[in-house]
């Protein structure tokens, strides 16, 4: 846990021990060394990932961290039945201890936020038949700039305390670590956690850093393949994509943690918020909430109590979903089920509705007549000849469970709903979209019908046919469609609804919608302008929104610095966080895109990032991996034609930590 406004300082600082600590660290090293400890893999704990809360995401070091609070959550497990649901531990983060140690060196509870002790609160949270987790860091001094203790050179000590407390998990950061080997502090805390005799589940969250999915699963239960995460969905996408690969490491036991939920804590849709609860559950990843379940919404609290899709993370047999395909934004991951079943993801990365598709020789199921498919966010189970497939709404995850059960023919045709055209229209002007309803089941549907509705005063009118009497397997009826937004309506996105109704040749009324988006777009003015100033179809960020004319300043709008490359302040352009994308309708009369770029003299020496020009899905120019010891580098794409223009920065591959990269005097030619 790194950035700068996660905990205020999460810099590791890297220098020479005190002669005190050098001497502790060297003990430990020899002790360890002489006689080291045998794997923990068989003590029976985390068989699968570990589900619950942590406090930080919602709150970090604020007041309201405190005593209450971790009480009132573990009543609302029980009252809205997330404990039945299987979450389980109620975890503390930072900030829960007084800066320094007594005099015998132990730890001591603020009494401000804790009035009653630790142990106090961990018998509250028992008693309601949960959990309790704890945390500190692997070095002298946790992450917080307020300097509260960390457990390096006190691990046997600490470790005794946490399980007199009544400690069931303890979550190990990095910070403050001294330099020494992370390898030797986990495991050395490993080992002062097992001479206690308590079970603990011991969370390593070492960053990614030393990839300890390589040396870890005879260490902890779960380690940390990430920096922290934030409420964006760039965060969340860059988290995902660094974790989809390791899932060889992944098992009972010994888990990717690609860090703690974000849903309901407001910085996402409810689209992208199923969407990170998907693709958790998918990953076997933990599931440990982090908003303030006090306040949450009931849209949150039914996202996070599907028990459907948490039965896909918690599965016995310990799989981490692997990914089958991932072209242009279109993801399939599909994870092996204990009863031979697959369940699958059908991820869109994109801003705008994609048709995703696999099948399910691909996913690893065997050959059969047909198929059940369970649409898990549905909870609707469908029959298929064997194609799994969606019209997935941008940033949104289709997930299902599919089996070759003999039963399938119970179960109504699966059926299929896209819409064809350019997802871009402007405003007063008729386009002409296509909407099809494909039957992809075993079964005939029949009596089919379609519907296609827009916002309030926009025309929307079928030139072509709304019914069929029967579709057989792989049939479609398309029918065609005028869409017109009226005269000024204002450049942004706007929700379509495209709705099918059909019957199962058993006679079962079977109704879907699909909620799909168009946007209403005006190319740019002829001439130069300069893309800071010219408004966006739609813009995701690492931290804090995307800023106009200034740097990324990571939090609210508008907290932004001047853009200043090499010294050179850049009055115009965009600041950004990796990873970013920022997208511009351009309708095919534009020809050039012109920047500067790179990460900004904010970061002093921190921050490695990669630009990339996209034209209607094709890379028109790249930098390749930028530093902040480097100038400003010019990047020039030919965008001759295309509709859409998207500036792209990725993390250099190294995580999205201090990337502060920016557009300087981004101009687009038309």
């Amino acid at each position: 846990m790194r950035h700068l406004h996660t905990r205020t300082t999460r810099t590791r600082v890297v220098g020479a021990l005190a002669a005190g600590l050098l001497c502790a660290a060297g003990l430990v090293a020899s002790a360890a060394t002489a006689a080291p400890v045998a794997p923990t893999l068989d003590d029976g704990l985390a068989l699968t990932p570990p589900m619950g809360f942590n406090n930080w995401n919602s709150t970090h070091c604020r007041a309201e961290f405190n005593e209450s609070m971790v009480k009132a959550v573990a009543d609302i497990f029980v009252e809205k039945g997330l404990k039945d649901a299987g979450y389980e531990y109620v975890n503390l983060d930072d900030c829960w201890a007084l800066p320094s140690r007594d005099a015998n060196g132990k730890l001591v509870p603020d009494p401000v936020r804790f009035p009653g002790g630790i142990k106090a609160v961990a018998d509250y949270v028992h008693s309601k038949g949960l959990k309790f987790g704890i945390y500190t860091s692997a070095g002298t001094k946790t992450c917080n700039s307020a300097g509260f203790p960390g457990a390096l050179g006190h691990e046997y000590s600490d470790a005794q305390q946490f399980a007199d407390w009544g400690v069931d998990y303890l979550k190990y950061d990095n910070c403050n670590n001294q330099g020494v080997d992370a390898k030797l502090r986990y495991t050395t805390m490993r080992d002062a956690l097992e001479a206690t005799g308590r079970p603990i589940v011991y969370s390593i969250c070492e960053w990614g850093q030393n990839k300890p999915w390589e040396w870890a699963a005879d260490v902890g239960q779960l380690w940390r393949t990430t920096g922290d995460i934030s409420d964006t969905w760039g965060s969340m996408l860059a988290i995902l994509k660094k974790n989809l690969p390791l899932a060889p490491h992944a098992g009972p036991g010994h888990w990717n943690d690609p860090d703690m939920l974000e849903v309901g804590n407001g910085g996402m849709t409810g689209t992208e918020y199923r969407s990170h609860f998907s693709m958790w559950a998918i990953m076997a990843a933990p599931l440990l909430i982090g908003s303030d379940l006090r306040s949450a919404s009931q849209e949150t609290f039914d996202i996070l109590g599907n028990r459907e899709v948490i039965a896909v993370d918690q599965d016995p047999l310990g799989k981490q979903g692997t990914v089958i395909s991932s072209e242009g934004g279109r993801w399939v991951v599909a994870k092996e089920m204990r009863d031979g079943s697959r369940a699958v993801a059908l991820f869109n990365e994109s801003g705008t509705a994609q048709r995703i598709s696999t099948g399910a020789a691909a996913v690893g199921l065997p050959a059969a007549d047909a198929y059940t498919l369970r649409d898990l966010w549905q909870h609707r189970s469908y029959n298929t000849a064997g194609t799994i497939s969606a019209t997935v709404p941008a940033h949104g995850t289709v997930l299902v469970r599919v089996s070759a059960d003999p039963a399938w023919a119970k179960n109504p045709p699966a059926v299929e709903l896209g819409l064809d055209g350019s997802p871009f229209v402007e405003a007063g002007k008729p386009a002409t979209l296509t909407s099809t309803v494909t039957d992809l089941g075993r079964t005939t549907a029949q009596r089919v019908s379609v519907s296609l509705s827009g916002p309030e005063g926009w025309a929307v009118k079928a030139t072509s046919p709304t019914t069929s009497p029967a579709l057989p397997t792989g049939r479609s009826l398309r029918t065609r469609w005028t869409v017109t937004a009226p005269p000024g309506t204002p450049t942004g996105s706007y929700a379509l609804t495209l709705k099918a109704g059909y019957r199962s040749p058993t006679g079962v009324r079977v109704d879907s919608v699909v909620p799909l988006t168009v946007s209403v777009a005006v190319p740019p003015p002829s001439g130069t302008s300069g893309l800071g100033d010219l408004p966006w179809l739609s813009a995701t960020n690492g931290w804090g929104p995307v800023e106009r004319n200034t740097s990324n300043g990571e939090s609210a709008a508008g907290d932004g610095r001047p853009i200043t490359l090499g010294g050179v302040v850049y009055g115009k352009g965009l600041g950004v966080h990796a990873e970013s994308a920022v997208e511009y309708y351009t309708g095919g009369a534009c020809e050039t895109v012109t920047a500067d770029v790179g990460v900004d003299d904010e970061k002093g020496a921190d921050g490695t990032v990669a630009f990339e020009i996209w034209a209607d899905g094709t890379k028109a120019a790249s930098t390749g991996t930028l530093t902040n010891a480097m100038p400003a580098q010019p990047i020039r794409a030919d965008v001759s034609g295309a509709r859409i223009v998207r500036l792209v920065v990725s993390d250099g591959g190294d995580g999205i930590d201090s990337d502060h990269a920016d557009w300087g005097d981004v101009r687009v030619s038309c």
